[in-house]
C-alpha cells in the first residue's frame, strides 16, 4: 500500500527514463508521450542542453534567499522583458502560484493609486487557474471548489462567450478580468482573437486590468510564444509556468511597468521562487524557443490537426471535433473519453483527459513528423477498434 494521498487517482503504470517524445518503464516497454507532463516538457525528456544546464549550475549554487541579487534570474528576466509585453518580472515556482501573485498584483495596483474598493476579479466559469484556494475560487468551479468553504470572496463568472454577462458583471469594485487565453483544462477551447480584442477595449473603457494565464498555452505552445499574440492584443499581467522550466518547477508573473510599479518591498515573495538553479534552465530553455522551434511547432500542428480531422469524418461517431492552436491539441468525443484513453495506452501512446469528454494531445514542441504519425496510426486503431 502506498504511503502518499489518495488525492491522484494514478494510472498502474511507472516510467524510469525517457529520451525526447518517449518513456520508458523498468522492464523497457517505450511509450509515445503526448501528455509530456501536462505541457511541461516543452524539449522533450532528457534535453541535452537542459541537462548540461542543471549539471553545470548544480556545481556551482543551487539556492539563495531572494535577499540577495540572482545574476541568473536577472538575466532570465531582461530575455523575458526583451521578447514580450513585460516590463518587469516576479519569479515563483508554479503555475498556481504565479496566479496568486496576478491576483495580488492587480488588487496592489489599485490599492496604491487609491482605489481600495477595487478588488473584484471576473473569470470565466469552470475555467482553471491552480489549486491555491484562492485560485479554486477563481475557476468558479463547484467540483473544485467543494469540501474547500467558504468561498473566497472576489470573485465573479460569467459563461465562456456570453459577453452580454461579462459587461453586465462590471461595476465600480471591478479590478480585472483573468482570462486563461486557451481553455486547457476546460476542454481546449481557444478565446477568439475578436474576443480578447473586445476584452482589451471594454477594459481600456472601464479602467480595467486584464490578465491573461499563459501558464499551459504560453512558451510556444500555440505556436507563437503567447498565445495572445495572435490577436495583437497588449495584457498588463501575465501568468505563465509549464513550458518556461522544461519540466524544472518555474513560474512567473509578468507585468507592466504602472502595475509593477506598485509591488513593492514587501508585497509578495518566495522562497524558492528564482532560485539559481531553476533560472539556469530558464535561461536554456528560452535560448531553445526559437523561430526554428516556432516554425516546427506550427508545421507539425497543421498536419497533425489535418490528418485528426481526416480521422473525425472516417469516424463521426466517434469523434465529435478536433480542438486547439500549436500543439495544444483537443479530440473531444461524442461520450465520456475514459476507455479511448485507456485504450491508446494500452497500444502505447499517453494522452490526458480535460473538460467536455475531450483528449488533450501535448507533444513536445520538437515533435517529429514520423512520431506524429505513430500517434495518428494507434489513434485510428483504437477507433476501429471501438467502432
Amino acid at each position: 500500500m502506498s504511503a502518499l494521498a489518495n488525492n491522484y487517482k494514478r494510472k498502474k503504470i511507472s516510467f524510469v527514463k525517457g529520451k525526447g517524445s518517449f518513456l520508458f518503464t523498468s522492464n523497457g516497454k517505450k511509450y509515445l508521450d503526448f501528455v509530456q507532463g501536462i505541457a511541461v516538457n516543452c524539449l522533450g525528456h532528457s534535453n541535452k542542453n537542459l541537462v548540461s544546464a542543471i549539471n553545470k549550475q548544480s556545481k556551482k549554487l543551487w539556492h539563495v534567499s531572494n535577499a540577495f541579487v540572482i545574476p541568473e534570474g536577472e538575466k532570465l528576466a531582461k530575455k523575458l522583458v526583451k521578447r514580450t509585453f513585460a516590463d518587469a518580472i516576479i519569479f515563483q515556482n508554479s503555475g498556481a502560484e504565479a496566479t496568486e501573485a496576478a491576483i495580488k498584483a492587480a488588487r496592489r495596483y489599485y490599492y496604491s493609486i487609491g482605489k481600495t474598493h477595487k478588488t473584484r476579479i471576473i473569470c470565466i466559469k469552470n475555467s482553471f487557474h491552480g489549486r491555491t484556494i484562492a485560485a479554486i475560487h477563481a475557476s468558479g468551479s463547484k467540483k473544485m471548489t467543494n469540501g474547500f468553504g467558504p468561498k473566497v470572496p472576489g470573485f465573479d463568472h460569467f459563461e465562456f462567450g456570453d459577453h452580454i454577462k461579462l459587461k453586465k458583471l462590471i461595476n465600480k469594485n471591478t479590478a480585472a478580468i483573468m482570462i486563461e487565453t486557451i481553455m486547457g483544462e476546460g476542454g481546449i477551447k481557444v478565446i477568439p482573437n475578436w474576443c480578447l480584442k473586445e476584452i482589451r477595449k471594454l477594459c481600456n473603457k472601464k479602467d480595467i486590468l486584464l490578465i491573461l494565464d499563459e501558464v499551459q498555452c504560453g512558451i510556444g505552445r500555440s505556436g507563437k510564444f503567447f498565445a495572445f499574440e495572435y490577436s495583437n492584443v497588449k495584457p498588463d499581467i501575465v501568468p505563465i509556468a509549464k513550458g518556461i522550466g522544461g519540466g524544472f518547477p518555474i513560474g512567473a508573473v509578468l507585468m507592466t511597468k504602472k502595475v509593477a510599479k506598485a509591488m513593492i518591498p514587501g508585497t509578495h515573495g518566495s522562497t524558492f521562487g528564482g532560485n539559481p538553479l531553476a533560472m539556469a534552465v530558464g535561461n536554456t530553455v528560452l535560448d531553445q524557443m526559437n523561430n526554428s522551434l516556432l516554425k516546427n511547432v506550427n508545421k507539425m500542428s497543421k498536419y497533425f490537426i489535418y490528418e485528426l480531422n481526416v480521422l473525425k469524418a472516417k469516424f463521426p461517431k466517434i469523434i465529435k471535433e478536433v480542438r486547439g492552436i500549436g500543439l495544444l491539441i483537443g479530440l473531444q468525443l461524442n461520450y465520456d473519453q475514459t476507455n479511448f484513453i485507456q485504450k491508446l495506452m494500452e497500444n502505447k501512446l499517453l494522452t490526458i483527459r480535460a473538460a467536455e469528454n475531450v483528449i488533450r494531445i501535448l507533444p513536445p514542441l520538437n515533435v517529429t513528423k514520423r512520431e506524429i504519425d505513430m500517434a495518428l496510426k494507434i489513434i485510428s486503431k483504437v477507433c476501429n477498434e471501438i467502432k
